[in-house]
């Protein structure tokens, strides 16, 4: 029952570390400097040596200042006192400040997140070596995924179908409801296409404590802690993303339009088996455009193509193309057109289209015929069950 659902025990070690980080601690410049760079405080002691900065940070730990480079004028030096040892940082500012990938409002924020990654990595870093050796994903999925929706799917299913249900035969003890299961139940429904998609993983500042949703441990730092899938919400660390399986689910709610979306990630988000565009156009050019002089060739007018573009975006599959709606069949045909030109990778994808070319020109028949089916093969799932379609209907 989705009342019995028991999140996952994440594990608090790392978040422990992080509270025991040292603090930071500005050490002001006692004198006013000159050509002090207007982005940076009092911290800022001019032109002095690594020896100077070291003697002013001697036993404080946690404590910063800056400086300009005796070396190179004009370049910035983050001096940071960690370990009983001063550490010097060449520091950028472009907007923001930063010494690595990460960007901060503030100086202060850029030490602390440093002096957390510092602390964790010293204290902790066999521990973090290990973390994917035994993910909590491999037991349970990304447990947080589209929690309610599976629980309104699995009570609006309950007393339809045993398919669609995550109970199994009777007698069988009832599994805890999780993407995991969401995944297994989809499956063995008739109406899922189990269609392989990579996560789309994007750099995420997180708000307040964050676990990572593979290996379950706590996501350090202030900023840029980890990466989310912007298509299905899985919150990962980035050493962890390279381990999740290519098992994305996407969201309907996280896919905001219909054209120019990526084929696999439509059809997933959809739980259909081909994009929806596809089957309705074609469904309403076989009803009554088959007869149609000019089929393909003759455009109809752009603003209602748009319009159809629009319809989709908006209401998916429950876009009105029909006649009474868009009488002229060359405007359904135009749409359907500018769904395969918008798509960001062609239903023919970069990585096959020379090897496709190659095959045409094969002289001998058989040979040709069979370059070109190992072609097909190498296609994704989607793009080539939306391809062969597609060719059914160009014969028709």
């Amino acid at each position: 029952d989705a009342e019995e659902y028991q999140p996952p025990i994440w594990k608090s070690y790392l978040y422990q570390l992080q509270q025991e980080a040292p603090r930071p601690k500005r050490i002001i410049c006692p004198r006013e400097v000159e050509n002090r760079p207007k982005y940076y405080g009092r911290e800022f002691h001019g032109i002095i040596s690594r020896e100077q900065a070291d003697e002013i940070l001697a036993g404080v730990e946690g404590a910063y200042i800056l400086r300009e480079s005796q070396r190179q004028p004009g370049c910035y030096t983050l001096a940071l006192r960690f370990g009983n040892q001063t550490l010097n940082y060449r520091l950028f500012y472009d907007g923001k400040h930063f010494v690595g990938e990460k960007r901060f409002e503030s100086i202060h924020d850029l030490v602390t997140d440093g002096l957390i990654t510092l602390y964790i990595e010293t204290k902790a870093s066999e521990y973090i070596s290990k973390m994917t050796t035994n993910p909590i994903y491999e037991h349970i999925g990304y447990a947080t995924l589209l929690r309610e929706k599976v629980s309104r799917r699995l009570s609006r299913t309950k007393n339809e179908s045993r398919k669609a249900s995550v109970t199994s035969e009777e007698n069988t003890p009832v599994e805890k409801i999780t993407s995991l299961v969401r995944r297994a139940a989809l499956t063995q429904n008739d109406n899922h296409f189990n269609y392989e998609k990579a996560h789309n993983f994007k750099v995420h500042t997180f708000r307040g404590p964050h676990w990572c949703e593979y290996c379950a441990n706590f996501m350090w730092g202030l900023i840029a802690q980890g990466v989310r899938c912007s298509d299905c919400g899985l919150n990962v660390h980035k050493q962890c993303s390279k381990y999740v399986p290519n098992d994305c689910q996407p969201d309907l709610k996280r896919i905001k339009r219909v054209y120019c979306c990526d084929l696999t990630t439509l059809v997933k988000a959809h739980n259909t088996q081909r994009p929806m565009v596809v089957d309705s156009c074609i469904r309403e050019i076989e009803a009554r455009g088959l007869k149609s002089e000019g089929l393909y060739r003759v455009s109809g007018f752009t603003e209602h193509i748009e319009d159809v573009k629009m319809a989709f975006d908006r209401d998916g599959d429950k876009a009105d193309i029909s006649a009474s709606i868009y009488p002229d069949i060359n405007i359904i045909a135009g749409a359907l057109k500018l769904y395969f030109r918008d798509l960001p990778i062609p239903v023919i994808t970069y990585d096959t289209y020379s090897k496709f070319i190659e095959a045409a020109k094969i002289s001998n028949p058989d040979e040709r015929l069979e370059a070109i089916h190992e072609v097909l093969m190498l296609l994704p799932a989607a793009h080539y069950e939306t391809l062969r379609y597609l060719m059914i209907h160009l014969k028709k």
